[in-house]
């Protein structure tokens, strides 16, 4: 991948939360949300992020922002390193990178105007002058598949899919070269899902915005994504192009996700994957593959040593000792 592409560079990314402290505050249990994380975005490009609840995809793009503070490890945004930089330093590449978040119901405040939300951005990075910014803000209404009389109702006026409208339109108000879409179409009825993410798609390629696409809806993250990583227990474990992933999953635990994929004809159906066992705490300290516990491919290495991702196609990474 050339160098001058990338746009976000995840390095070695580590989130922990202290779950347990001593009498003098030292944290004695943490939870691993996030363990020894790496990826590259390119600029223009969506890449998905899948897995079960509680693997770690929303705070990892939570962290990508700088929401959360890092344990350990680097991000590098267009080539600046955001992990030891104050709020002051951030404060221009916060205008640059924006996130949509899953519940349109509790990101929007309720005491707030249309307009008083999307321009909030506004106010913070001080663009526009008024005038200007209600003239900006119709057109981003407009773009979303809302009116301008929007601008003067309250949220609890709208729908669901209204409301994440709202929340897209207040992303891009600071015109941003990076999204971190958090589950943005899992609150929404199904009939809506695929409106929103055409809109996304829209907006992308009007505004070349470059996506980090955190879901849980499989069939949706392959239609809008270019690469898709897979995430278990806090760590990749599978990262390929969409066609490539979709067609020859390797790990066997996104072989196991892909065939929970629900199909308009059971006779075109894969043979369904039921994982025996259930996934270890994020609280214990497992050694070796993360994954060895409910996988029927396991061995003694296993247990005694983690994988790394290796290559074992054209862009195609797995971390599993079978490809050894």
């Amino acid at each position: 991948m050339a160098q001058d592409q990338v746009l976000v560079d995840v390095q070695n990314l580590k989130k922990y939360f202290p779950v347990k402290k001593s009498l003098f505050g030292r944290s004695t249990q943490v939870l691993k949300a996030v363990d020894d994380v790496s990826f590259q975005i390119r600029k223009g490009e969506t890449l998905g992020l899948v897995g079960e609840s509680g693997c770690g995809k929303s705070t990892t793009g939570r962290s990508i922002v700088r929401l959360y503070d890092y344990s350990s490890g680097h991000v590098y945004f267009d080539g600046h390193d955001l992990a030891d930089m104050k709020e002051k330093q951030l404060k221009p590449f916060r205008k640059r990178m924006q996130t949509i978040f899953q519940d349109p119901y509790s990101s929007l405040n309720p005491g707030m105007t249309v307009f008083e939300l999307i321009s909030e951005p506004m106010n913070i990075h001080g663009t526009y002058t008024e005038k200007q910014r209600r003239e900006f803000i119709a057109g981003l209404l407009d773009k979303v598949g809302l009116k301008k009389e929007h601008m003067s109702r309250y949220p609890h006026e709208f729908s669901g899919g209204q409301r994440q409208r709202i929340s897209i339109a207040r992303a891009l108000s600071v015109q941003p070269e990076f999204v971190v879409c958090d589950e943005p179409i899992s609150a929404l009825d199904v009939s809506v899902q695929a409106q929103v993410v055409n809109m996304l798609q829209d907006l992308q390629a009007e505004f070349g915005l470059t996506y980090l696409f955190i879901a849980h809806d499989l069939s949706m993250v392959r239609y809008i994504s270019n690469r898709i990583g897979v995430m278990y227990l806090g760590q990749i474990v599978e990262m390929a192009a969409s066609d490539e992933l979709y067609e020859h999953p390797s790990h066997p635990y996104t072989q196991a996700l892909l065939s929970s994929i629900l199909v308009a004809d059971p006779r075109s159906a894969t043979e369904r994957i039921v994982l025996q066992g259930d996934p270890p705490s994020p609280l214990s300290d497992v050694g070796g593959c993360k994954f060895r516990t409910r996988c029927s491919h396991a061995t003694e290495r296993c247990a005694l040593e983690s994988p790394r991702l290796k290559e074992i196609a054209s862009g195609h990474q797995v971390a599993c000792h079978l490809y050894d």
